[in-house]
């Protein structure tokens, strides 16, 4: 399975103030906050793990068909970064997803797979035929089949992805 985010960081900039009082501690665990505050741009840490949680949750909400806002139910940690790519994970209840996410100045991009042997067989497509199940779940049609996709959008960006075979 596969879940993606998208942040514009100029979007953000306009539409969120993250240094506002309660905000971090709002969305993010105690080890996630001190993530933040350590980081040298804590702007930055806080856009990477929240498109880590957001990514995560387009498969947690695929697989267990629950829709909830629970940011910190969502644990993420970090196993590496450095100025183009960050890899880590993320628990949900019993549930493990493996991200990468992607810099660059205009955007940060995270891919979440609950398989890490597909980290890397992430694919983005475009304009694809898309239909969504009852549960508002998109997929997209290829001949006779239904494909997952994951689907996000922010600001000037979009991004479309699935699985390659």
């Amino acid at each position: 399975m596969i879940g993606n985010d998208i942040i514009d960081l100029a979007q953000s900039r306009k539409e969120s103030n993250w240094q506002r009082k309660g905000f971090v501690e709002k969305l993010f665990t105690a080890h996630e906050q001190l993530l933040i505050k350590e980081y040298p741009e804590p702007e930055t840490m806080v856009w990477l793990l929240w498109s880590m949680k957001e990514a995560a949750y387009k498969i947690y909400n695929r697989q267990t068909k629950i829709r909830e806002f629970s940011p910190k139910k969502l644990s993420c940690s970090l196993d590496s970064i450095d100025c183009n790519f960050a890899f880590g994970k993320v628990i949900c209840n019993e549930n493990k997803y493996y991200t990468k996410s992607i810099f660059s100045l205009e955007s940060i991009h995270t891919i979440a797979v609950d398989n890490f042997e597909n980290i890397n067989k992430v694919i983005e497509v475009e304009n694809q035929e898309i239909v969504k199940d009852e549960n508002g779940i998109p997929f997209f049609k290829t001949s006779n089949m239904l494909r997952e996709i994951s689907i996000s959008h922010h600001g000037c960006f979009e991004k479309q992805v699935i699985l390659k075979y």
